[in-house]
């Protein structure tokens, strides 16, 4: 099924600040929310894609890469089913997206419906895994072109005996006895105000609303093992060194079920043996010697797509800078290319024989291996005199 544009789905243009996106998606919310379409499956996938175009839309990094490259660009940085966004569940999105009207954990929705859900119970606690945070190296190379790396991780990772739930077979539950499926436990006092109703987290269930009446056998009602998982990420072209990727879901996972934490990939980018890169520009120091500057020579160098050869036409002073266009590297927020520069230096031996000193004198008698500068015409000395008299 082909996705639909994330502008076209908030109802934006592709010029939409920070505040109208917001807006829009709050709109969209409120309209598809599940307590107002009770048995509505398609007013639900409303409020799913709703929330993933507003995952993305509402990151500068993720959006840029949107712009760039679609939806496969949101699945590099977060979307889509890439990075994060896509396939997420109703419980996702509440945790995501609670500040959106201003509120704190639980269903941000609550002041507009009621305060609760419908169905006859409320939802309840969703734990939160932490996230991990892993350097990965790339090479000139992969900033460049971009690269797919796979990562083996040491991290938490849901039960498979019990599906992540901490109960022995995934079903051995029973309503807390002391919110009675609730969690939350209200309070009562008398002030000179009237009568005063207060709600707090019910100390039992921690929220939940339910108790285990048989652990797991595996992880001991903890719903998580230690384990090993490898995970591949796309890094898309132009990354660069101290840029940190969020790839949403893959960190630890939480207990008994809840929303597992985010992998944070911070990128370390490896020195070239030649090539220094300056911003999208990539710089060459070359190294010719005074024969090749005055005669003209024809030269090899690196580049990151390989070696090429260059013209370096006679007379060429030293300072001068060549310019390879579009062989550097892709800016990251729009995919254009830099240039590659190319400085040119000329090298003078510090020793001579008898013969090479021989003929250089002789060729500094000549005019024309005079430099030609303004401090050499007559008079020179005298206006400068002038100038600070």
């Amino acid at each position: 099924m082909t996705k639909r544009d994330y502008y076209e789905i908030l109802g934006i243009s592709k010029d939409a600040g920070q505040d109208e996106i917001k807006k829009a998606y709050r709109k969209l919310a409120i309209k598809y929310h599940p307590d107002k379409n009770p048995g509505n499956a398609e007013a639900e996938e409303s409020f799913k894609e709703a929330a993933e175009a507003y995952e993305i839309l509402r990151d500068e990094q993720k959006r840029a890469a949107y712009d760039r490259f679609g939806h496969a660009g949101a699945g590099a940085y977060g979307g889509g089913g890439g990075f994060s966004g896509g396939g997420m569940s109703m419980d996702d999105i509440f945790s995501r997206f609670g500040d959106i009207f201003g509120g704190g954990g639980g269903d941000p929705f609550d002041s507009f419906f009621g305060g609760g859900r419908s169905g006859g119970g409320r939802r309840r606690t969703v734990y939160k895994g932490t996230n991990l945070r892993v350097k990965v190296k790339v090479t000139l190379q992969d900033v460049a072109a971009g690269v797919e790396k796979k990562l083996r991780l040491k991290k938490y990772l849901s039960c498979e005996t019990c599906s992540g739930s901490g109960a022995k077979g995934g079903d051995s539950f029973s309503t807390c006895s002391t919110c009675q499926g609730s969690g939350q436990v209200r309070q009562v006092s008398n002030t000179f105000l009237g009568q005063m109703v207060t709600a707090s987290t019910c100390p039992t269930c921690q929220g939940e609303g339910r108790v285990i009446t048989s652990r797991c056998d595996v992880c001991h009602g903890e719903g998580r093992v230690h384990g090993e998982e490898v995970v591949t990420v796309k890094l898309p072209p132009g990354v660069k060194d101290g840029v940190q990727l969020s790839v949403s879901g893959r960190g630890n996972a939480a207990p008994r079920g809840g929303i597992a934490g985010d992998l944070i990939v911070v990128i370390e980018e490896i020195e070239h043996k030649y090539l220094k890169r300056d911003g999208s520009n990539v710089m060459f120091d070359l190294h010719i010697g005074f024969a090749d500057a005055a005669l003209g020579t024809e030269k090899e160098i690196p580049t990151i797509d390989g070696m090429v050869k260059i013209d370096i036409p006679a007379g060429t002073q030293g300072g001068k800078i060549f310019r390879l266009k579009h062989k550097g590297v892709p800016r990251l927020e729009n995919g254009l290319k830099g240039d590659q520069l190319i400085h040119v230096n000329i090298y003078v031996p510090r020793a001579f024989t008898n013969q090479e000193k021989k003929i250089l004198k002789e060729l500094s008698k000549s005019e024309n291996f005079q430099p030609k500068a303004e401090s050499d015409e007559k008079g020179f000395f005298e206006k400068v005199k002038e100038m600070f008299s």
